[in-house]
């Protein structure tokens, strides 16, 4: 069997890679940088490199043909950037994947899993939510705002009867996370982390990196064409989440504040408006989205109730060992 992968170098990409290859599968990758250290790494463990760029259609072509399934999961993940790198993030994000999915339709390729985000779904308020939520507000950050105009094409071309399967991991954490959190976590091991603001009682969906894989691949393997797959660990408490930082090497140089919830809300949901992405902390605050347990060796093919198909987000790991493994990886590559 023959895959054809985006986004095989980057957090999440690496070990779904790995995965796929572990299954025997025969694997694509599509890379911009051959020559890269990640692109390496996976060549070493027997993965094929086809140099291109999602955002150019023809590269992608003659390596995609043939494929079985494609797993189109490159984007572009930060917060913060100028208006000009706005434009860019939207030609990655949403021409990119309209290229991936729109070509892999033409191929005929029979099997198609695109990962999305929750944040596609946008703040769910005090709601817990699942995959039929519908988006109450505007998104809040470019990031956000391309991914869920991407979630939206491909929601749009499974409407259409195209065989797609869409994966919406949580807030990924794991070893080699450069996400803002993760920096958060480098700076708490070193006793750098600056005064913070946090609502304590606020929620954040997260899924461990590893997990976030097996539930893309499992998407690949098991997923209904047309349904959408919450993958994550659950959700957690600022406060708790603190409470398993203090846990390990590290610590707080400074108080932590907790901010009031009304001027959390305000803050996290409200915030300037300037020619920059100013929504640094929005995503970290503000999606709450649930997934019920499972346990392990417990994956089935996902009992369809409508679009609802949370039995893939589903994990046995609890989420101590996921923090613990994220806070420890800086001790290790310092």
């Amino acid at each position: 069997m023959k895959v054809f992968v985006t986004g095989g170098t980057g957090f999440i990409g690496q070990p779904l890679t790995r995965m796929l290859l572990q299954r025997g599968w025969d694997v694509t990758v599509l890379v911009r940088k051959p020559e890269s250290a990640e692109a390496r790494a996976i060549q070493s463990l027997g993965a094929q490199l086809a140099h291109g760029d999602i955002t150019d259609c023809e590269s992608m072509r003659e390596p995609m043909t043939g494929a079985h399934a494609v797993i189109h999961n490159a984007a572009w993940y930060e917060f913060g950037i100028t208006r000009q790198a706005q434009n860019r993030m939207r030609t990655i994000n949403v021409r990119g994947t309209e290229n991936a999915l729109g070509l892999a339709l033409e191929l005929g390729i029979p099997k198609i899993v695109y990962t999305s985000t929750i944040l596609a779904f946008g703040p769910t308020g005090d709601t817990l939510a699942d995959e039929t939520f519908q988006r109450r507000s505007p998104p809040l950050s470019c990031y956000e705002r391309t991914k869920t105009e991407a979630y939206e094409l491909a929601v749009a071309l499974q409407k259409r009867g195209a065989p797609i399967v869409i994966a919406c991991p949580a807030g990924v954490i794991g070893p080699g996370d450069r996400s803002a959190l993760g920096y958060l976590v480098r700076m708490y091991v070193r006793g750098f982390l600056p005064p913070v603001l946090w609502e304590q009682n606020g929620r954040r969906a997260h899924v461990y990196v590893e997990d976030a894989a097996e539930g893309i691949l499992r998407c690949l393997e098991y997923g209904k064409a047309g349904e959408t797959y919450i993958l994550s660990n659950g959700v957690m408490r600022h406060r708790d989440m603190i409470r398993l930082w203090k846990q390990t090497p590290g610590g707080f140089k400074v108080t932590l504040f907790w901010m009031p919830y009304p001027i959390w809300r305000c803050s996290s949901t409200r915030l300037p408006k300037s020619s920059s992405d100013s929504s640094v902390c929005q995503w970290y605050f503000a999606v709450n989205l649930p997934s019920p347990p499972l346990r392990a060796g417990s994956f089935q093919p996902p009992k369809q109730n409508g679009n609802w198909g949370c039995t893939f987000a589903a994990w046995n790991r609890p989420g101590s060992i996921h923090w613990k493994e994220s806070a420890h990886w800086p001790i290790r590559t310092r």
